[in-house]
């Protein structure tokens, strides 16, 4: 009996260090995505161009697409959680930063403390999720991730109920979500050190395992991968970044009613990232990953023609579909790379990030070159890149040869 109620225990601790890493997952993104949030903001006060504020853009992806990777590949051989923190007190120095920045360097700048504290977030919170779910390895990735799309469809509202109405200074109130996520992170931290003192044999063992695929392979399949991820954030970029100018071009609205849509797109990605797990479960990975990149662009496509109204819903149906399978993406390919848990994590969500950044740089570029009505369109048409999905092995087919 007091067996039975000791797991019970560190099953309930487990399923709350995993609540607590998608509550850290939360206030991370919706302090990093305030900022492409309040672009419009940033263009009135400091005078920037579209090109300009690419740059901030790019700045915050960049910084974050090429430390994820690196801290995971070193994580994954020795586990740092004193990190955790450390990631929010960057976070809590960006938003100080966004708030007092009296030009555009100050903007770069605070741009890459978020980015440094989301590129140690990712892949550590993300290793910490894979310990805490023991066999529910795909349902716990969804967790974690539907942590970031709750702080990513918040956002929004945050920029239209609290930035808008004070302006600059109004980053100043994100400051307490930053206090907040330092606190919960060093509790979060005390628990990770525990389990790598426990796990330690068993972790040597994982990070020694090699995969049973060959090398051409695994390029061939994460090329696709990247391919996805390039269709998905990409777009999302245009969205988050200049669908609000557009918004506020076509219908002559406020950036408070242009927040609605965004609100809508990430409120629905967080129902499409809880679902996504489940879905592959059962229809399968491959499925799943194709269809939310594809299954995207009739409603894309769609989108630049509709009415006020209508761009709320279509919104709502690319922010379920689109978001369903990123963390189906995650797990497929930390199963064929196991003992690479980190280094998975940090790449593909580095990917994630630095496809943000370039793409904002180079649509910021284009619509003052072309016009903000044109560059929206025409990413329309990014989703179409799902086609390429269907190139990807069966479920089947990887079950054959991983026996």
């Amino acid at each position: 009996m007091s067996q039975r109620v000791a797991v019970a225990a560190s099953t309930n601790t487990a399923f709350t260090i995993l609540l607590g890493v998608s509550a850290a997952h939360l206030l991370n993104d919706v302090m990093q995505s305030v900022v492409p949030a309040v672009f419009p903001l940033f263009q009135q006060k400091l005078h920037l161009s579209f090109a300009e504020i690419g740059w901030v853009a790019f700045a915050l992806n960049i910084s974050a697409s090429v430390l994820q990777p690196l801290i995971g590949y070193y994580t994954d051989r020795r586990p740092m959680p004193s990190l955790l923190p450390l990631g929010m007190v960057f976070t809590l120095l960006g938003m100080i930063g966004f708030a007092l920045a009296p030009s555009l360097a100050y903007l770069l700048l605070a741009s890459v403390f978020i980015g440094i504290g989301s590129s140690v977030l990712h892949p550590e919170s993300s290793r910490v999720a894979h310990l805490a779910a023991g066999k529910g390895k795909g349902i716990a990735q969804s967790i974690f991730q539907v942590g970031g799309n709750t702080g990513q469809a918040l956002a929004p509202l945050m920029v239209a109920y609290i930035i808008s109405p004070q302006g600059q200074y109004g980053f100043l109130w994100f400051t307490l979500l930053a206090v907040i996520g330092i606190v919960l992170q060093a509790r979060i931290s005390k628990w990770y050190r525990l389990q790598i003192r426990s796990t330690a044999p068993k972790a040597k063992a994982k990070a020694a395992a090699k995969s049973t695929f060959s090398k051409p392979f695994i390029l061939y399949v994460m090329s696709i991968l990247v391919l996805m991820l390039f269709s998905k954030f990409v777009y999302l970029a245009s969205m988050s970044g200049y669908y609000s100018f557009y918004y506020m071009e076509k219908y002559d609205l406020s950036l408070k009613s242009a927040q609605m849509c965004l609100f809508a797109l990430q409120f629905a990605g967080m129902a499409g990232t809880f679902l996504g797990g489940p879905l592959a479960d059962r229809f399968g990975r491959q499925k799943v990953i194709w269809f939310s990149i594809l299954g995207t662009a009739p409603f894309s496509l769609l989108l630049p023609y509709a009415s006020p109204t209508g761009a709320v819903l279509l919104c709502l149906a690319i922010g379920l579909i689109l978001m369903s399978g990123f963390s189906v993406i995650i797990v497929y390919a930390q199963e064929m790379l196991p003992g690479h848990v980190g280094t998975i994590a940090g790449l593909f969500f580095g990917v994630s990030f630095g496809l943000g950044g370039l793409g904002s740089v180079v649509m910021g570029s284009m619509i003052d070159a072309y016009g903000v009505e044109q560059i929206i369109k025409a990413c329309a048409f990014l989703p179409l890149l799902g086609l390429l999905a269907l190139l990807l092995p069966k479920d089947s087919v990887l079950m054959q040869r991983s026996s």
